[in-house]
Order: structure tokens, then sequence, then C-alpha cells
């Protein structure tokens, strides 16, 4: 059953698809520790985390700046949600590339 789109699992389904499509044969896992982004994106030689939220201004819970900075500077690490997702498939895109 799908998840509906107007909450936060339910975006994360469309990205998680969206993603499998744009890149194939990627690995998306779902994480579930308190305060780390939400996806792990693992495609050929490099890796993605990315925090999903329901719009720009969701609140975020203790860590999640902190983690997504951290994670940021290793590989790629992004705040996700409807209003920025092609940006952030660009960004993702490009840094799959490099």
């Amino acid at each position: 059953m799908a998840r509906s789109s107007r909450l936060e699992s339910g975006f994360q389904d469309k990205l998680t698809k969206i993603l499998k499509e744009r890149f194939p044969y990627c690995l998306v896992f779902k994480i579930d520790k308190q305060g780390f982004p939400d996806l792990l994106v693992l495609y050929r030689d490099k890796w993605a985390a990315l925090e999903c939220k329901r719009y720009e201004s969701a609140h975020h819970q203790p860590n999640q700046d902190y983690w997504v900075s951290v994670m940021n500077t290793m590989s790629f690490a992004a705040f996700v949600y409807p209003e920025n997702l092609e940006e952030v498939l660009y960004e993702l895109e490009r840094s799959f590339k490099d």
C-alpha cells in the first residue's frame, strides 16, 4: 500500500523510486538512527546521504544539521523536500559523475 505523498514517508517512497530510475542499480537504504539522514544511496563507487522533509521549513531533529554537514564534507549529503527536489537531484548527479 502506497504511503501518502503528503507525509514524509510518502515523499521518501517517491524519492527512492526516482533515485532508482535516475541511477540504475543504485542501492537505497533507509537509516533509522536518530539524527542521521534518512537515506543512504550507494552508486558505483560513490555514496550520498539524504534527509527527507515534507517541506522546506519542517522541523529538524537534534543533530540532523550536524550530520548532514559532516557527511556532505565526506561525500554528498543534503536536506531534500519537494520544493528543492530537482536541485538536489542535479547536484547528486554531479557528485556521482566526479
